[in-house]
């Protein structure tokens, strides 16, 4: 008889593996919780795009670590919305994400509906308060169903911190693009908006604006919205060269539209100035021409004399005594006939106010919309050692020059409307210089009277110059006084980017943080190729809809063979 060996008990085994299963289970959630643990404590994110949209920069991340009270942001731009709208609505909402995480929760956000209350009357009250408060309404047309349904959407928000409150503008970008790719603009522009308005209620004064009066210069109420805008971030003081020994108490000098000559004792305050560090902003007029002074018979206009070319050379530019016309121009009221004793005014254009819509794609001058210009002139630059010269702004394709003395005559627009007549591209009439400058009194007397020390080279610094004066200039309302505001021309009723343009040149040149540097941001449009999408849309619809199935079909065959087949020793 042979003798069977004992098999061993299966309970052992089932035990063992039933204790390996729990002292799996509970090394990782210990792992979990001590990786939640680790999270909480130190924060990052990774951001795989290629684009880096997801990425907040230093710059901001170090304003958002610094607020020193709660921040609240209230977006309007809640409800149904098209893909467009859909997708500027969800790059908002994750930027704020973003900015209350990396503040540690002092910066708050909520997104309201303006178009939810039923009362026909409360709503447009509402409206009527966001509007005054600085956000302005837009038209939305949207397809709901077999219907186009117009909807008023306020594309801002309202950002307060303590006593303090600003409107921020988040639908931005040029008009005269593509509804998709001015949508892009904004999602460009979206971390500078936000991060420029927070800092503006929870911070104090980054800088001191030194406005020279003296010359002739603009001020109150021709330049009001402008310098009301400065004062919201800066601290802007007037100042009359002749009653000062330097600028030293200035970060940046402003000079807007003089029409008198500079004398040389003038000129060395402004020049010492920037030979110490400190920037420069001109706003000059090459030809003395005003709108007010023409008449039918015309008028002649000659080049300003102010004493300042010299000074201009030497840092690398020339303001040229001649006016730019552009076939791409705004608009004048002109009476164009009777009807009995009554004139009859029409807008006709007139080419002596182009319309800016190239520029650069520096920081300061990127994704902005048209900006209008006023008697305008040419730029040119000079050899000047160590300057970089960056041009920002160009006239169009269909622009001349007139050479002063240009003779003027409202009877212009009934003549320039040959487009063989505009032959010259892309006129420059900004520019922006940078490096290391020399004086202009180097080689030179000092001026008597000078109490500054003479520094015949510079240190590092900016200069930024405009061939137009009224680039600053508000209109003001004939009826009550009141100054409009800067970029709203009160014949067409449209807005353009003047205001915009100098805030941007302002923060460019005193920003230390760097925040303008957030508008050179770029996020890339990937859109579908809709012909081919029309083409293989089955194709796709069942790959989609039959892959999944077909994966989840095969995964339950294998998995029933493997089970069976073990099953089966």
């Amino acid at each position: 008889m042979v003798e069977q060996t004992p098999q061993p008990s299966p309970a052992p085994v089932v035990e063992s593996r039933r204790r390996q299963d729990w002292t799996f289970f509970l090394v990782a959630v210990g792992l979990l919780l001590l990786l939640n643990f680790v999270a909480s404590r130190y924060f990052f994110r990774i951001d795989l795009t290629e684009d880096k949209r997801y990425t907040i920069s230093d710059q901001t991340k170090a304003l958002l670590g610094n607020l020193r009270e709660p921040v609240q942001v209230t977006v309007y731009l809640e409800g149904e919305f098209p893909a467009g709208f859909r997708r500027l609505q969800n790059s908002i909402r994750e930027t704020l994400e973003e900015f209350r995480l990396y503040s540690d929760g002092r910066v708050q956000y909520q997104f309201v509906d303006p178009n939810a209350n039923t009362n026909e009357q409360a709503r447009n009250q509402f409206y009527t308060q966001l509007a005054q408060k600085g956000l302005q309404p837009t038209n939305l047309f949207a397809q709901e169903g077999d219907k186009k349904v117009e909807k008023i959407v306020f594309p801002g928000a309202l950002i307060s911190a303590g006593t303090k409150e600003t409107a921020a503008t988040l639908l931005k970008g040029s008009q005269a693009a593509a509804p998709e790719e001015r949508l892009n603009q904004s999602i460009e522009g979206l971390e500078y908006e936000l991060a420029s308005a927070i800092r503006k209620v929870a911070s104090a004064s980054a800088g001191r604006i030194g406005v020279v009066q003296g010359h002739g210069e603009l001020w109150l109420p021709q330049a009001a919205d402008f310098l009301g805008t400065l004062s919201e971030y800066y601290t802007v003081n007037r100042v009359e060269l002749a009653q000062v020994p330097d600028l030293n108490n200035f970060n940046l000098v402003v000079l807007m539209k003089p029409t008198q000559p500079f004398s040389e004792l003038d000129k060395y305050k402004m020049d010492q100035f920037l030979m110490r560090g400190g920037k420069l902003l001109f706003l000059l007029d090459g030809v003395r021409a005003s709108l007010d002074s023409i008449s039918e018979q015309g008028a002649l206009a000659f080049p300003y004399d102010l004493n300042l070319q010299d000074m201009l050379f030497r840092y690398g530019v020339r303001v040229n005594p001649d006016l730019v016309q552009d076939l791409n121009s705004s608009f004048i009221p002109m009476v164009t006939g009777y009807m009995g004793n009554q004139p009859q005014t029409q807008l006709v254009p007139w080419r002596y106010y182009p319309l800016i819509t190239n520029f650069s794609n520096l920081p300061l001058t990127r994704n902005l919309d048209a900006v209008q210009t006023k008697f305008v002139s040419s730029l040119d630059t000079v050899k000047a050692v160590g300057i970089k010269k960056s041009p920002l702004l160009w006239t169009s394709q269909y622009s001349r020059k007139r050479e002063s003395p240009v003779s003027i005559s409202l009877n212009d627009p009934r003549v320039d409307r040959d487009p063989r007549l505009f032959k010259e591209n892309a006129i420059p009439v900004g520019y922006l210089l940078e490096g290391k400058f020399q004086s202009v009194f180097r080689n030179r007397p000092v001026p008597e009277g000078a109490t500054i020390p003479f520094q015949a080279q510079g240190k590092a610094s900016q200069v930024v110059v405009f061939s137009d004066g009224d680039l600053a200039a508000n209109d003001v309302d004939p009826r009550s006084g009141r100054p409009l505001e800067l970029g709203f021309d009160r014949y067409t009723r449209a807005r353009f980017a003047n205001k915009e343009l100098l805030k941007n040149v302002a923060d460019y040149l005193l920003d230390e943080k760097g925040l303008i540097e957030l508008r050179g941001k770029e996020i890339k449009l990937r859109p579908l190729d809709k012909a081919k999408l029309r083409e293989e849309r089955t194709k796709w619809q069942a790959i989609n809809l039959g892959l999944p199935l077909v994966l989840l079909l095969s995964f339950g065959v294998v998995k029933f063979w493997l089970r069976k087949r073990k099953y089966a020793r």
